[in-house]
């Protein structure tokens, strides 16, 4: 028995067999895309077989029961389609988008992909041999670096810790058999999310689901796998990567809450105002008025599990320790002095007006919905979410940071001379153990 409930603009029908299908019913333009979400990110993977799911990502569409990979290729593109899959930590994803008259048969192609891959041992390697290649290629970018070792020394054993392709020893070892072991354990119907926008009524999504879907069951011997995270303790740390480079990056880290916390939106505009855009703090403060900056930004991502809050900047090797300086004091202030009224509403309409121009497309609205849901965020969230940074005040601003933002991990690549001047600076301000 279905269960079916209608909020405003959005339809959510729950199957017999567990699948949560949303629609969005949006005859504007003549596209529906769909998304397909599974809860089988990077964070179900074993440490052993770090970037499983990104390799799964690369070859469930290389083959399926019935169809090489030249043929998938051959279908999608002949009515000028996409379909693609993707990992992330919390999730994994296939999409899809086409014309109208196109989507039953495009939609009924991801099922056949979703339910019967055949992961031929010719991609696999392939692919395999590409993602070395990304690994190695990464390994030589200062950006990476810096990032990669702020979140070993952030995570520590917790799968954020990781990167999405794993490393050189992972992916090597892994095998088409640990990618069909992956699929059966995590690939079913209580454990997946499809959402629909477009020119398309529930009716006829919620039919064509049933279709392609409704026969699948789940293994009613086997329980949903649950995640058991391990607790993350905050000790700070500095790292370093002496590095010939032409520049110097300096990132600082601090562990922040999750979705679920009542903090996140105070963080969410934390981030936006610190750094989101070429009017944000530090690229006014840092880049414009010191010149200290060729790149300086923020990021906050949204996560089911402890995020990171993180602050960065790549400057001249000899601007390594003012940078360091001047990033650290910026992100002090917000807990040592409230954000004046006209700031904080000023990154309230900037977040508010980007996240409104981020559900414009079809593709979008699809996205968005269906990532709540499979977050257990509930598609209310979308208006929850816009209530909560707008309830945001300066008080709770600075009480938050107080709490998350007080104590950085540290990250820095660079010139010797100009981490170990950054260093000695930071050791003389801070109580952080260097490793």
């Amino acid at each position: 028995m279905t269960t079916s409930v209608q909020k405003s603009h959005i339809y959510r029908t729950v199957l017999n067999n567990g699948i949560v299908v949303l629609v969005v019913e949006n005859p504007a333009a003549d596209i529906i895309a769909g998304r397909i979400f599974i809860r089988a990110g990077s964070c179900y993977e074993n440490q052993e077989q770090a970037g499983l799911a990104y390799l799964l990502s690369t070859v469930l569409t290389k083959g399926c029961d019935g169809l090489s990979s030249l043929d998938i290729a051959e279908q999608v593109e002949s009515v000028g389609a996409s379909l693609s899959a993707d990992t992330a930590s919390d999730y994994f994803l296939l999409s899809l988008k086409t014309v109208t008259s196109d989507f039953p048969q495009m939609f009924t192609l991801a099922g056949r992909i979703l339910r019967s891959p055949t992961f031929p041992q010719a991609e696999v390697e392939l692919e395999k041999r590409i993602a070395l290649q990304d690994i190695r290629s990464q390994q030589e970018q200062p950006f990476t670096i810096a990032f990669d070792q702020l979140r070993d020394v952030m995570y520590q054993n917790h799968p954020y810790a990781r990167s999405a392709l794993g490393n050189e020893a992972t992916m090597s070892s892994l095998t088409q058999k640990d990618l069909v072991q992956y699929h059966q354990t995590h690939f079913r119907p209580d454990n997946i999310v499809i959402s629909i926008a477009g020119r398309i009524t529930p009716e006829s999504a919620i039919a064509l689901v049933e279709e392609v879907f409704g026969d699948w069951q789940s293994p009613p011997t086997q329980p949903l796998v649950k995640l058991n995270l391990p607790k993350l303790s905050i000790e700070p740390q500095i790292k370093i990567k002496p590095q010939q480079t032409q520049q110097s990056i300096v990132m600082l880290g601090y562990l922040g809450a999750s979705v679920l916390s009542d903090d996140y939106a105070a963080l969410k505009l934390l981030s936006t105002y610190l750094g989101n855009g070429l009017s944000s703090r530090l690229f006014v403060e840092l880049r414009e008025k010191r010149g200290l900056a060729y790149e300086v930004s923020a990021f906050y991502p949204t996560r089911l599990s402890t995020a990171s809050f993180v602050v960065y900047m790549g400057t001249a090797p000899e601007n390594t320790q003012v940078a360091l300086s001047g990033l650290r004091k910026e992100v002090d202030l917000l807990f040592t002095t409230q954000l004046e009224e006209d700031a904080l509403q000023a990154a309230k309409n900037k977040i508010l007006g980007q996240y409104a121009l981020g559900k414009q497309t079809n593709a979008q609205i699809a996205q968005i919905y269906g990532w709540y849901e499979i977050l257990g965020l509930g598609i209310d969230f979308d208006t929850k979410f816009q209530q909560a940074i707008a309830s945001v005040n300066s008080t709770h601003a600075m009480t938050a940071a107080d709490q998350y933002l007080r104590e950085p991990y540290v990250s820095l690549v660079g010139q010797e001379q100009a981490v170990n001047s950054a260093i000695a600076y930071f050791n003389s301000y801070s109580t952080t153990p260097v490793v």
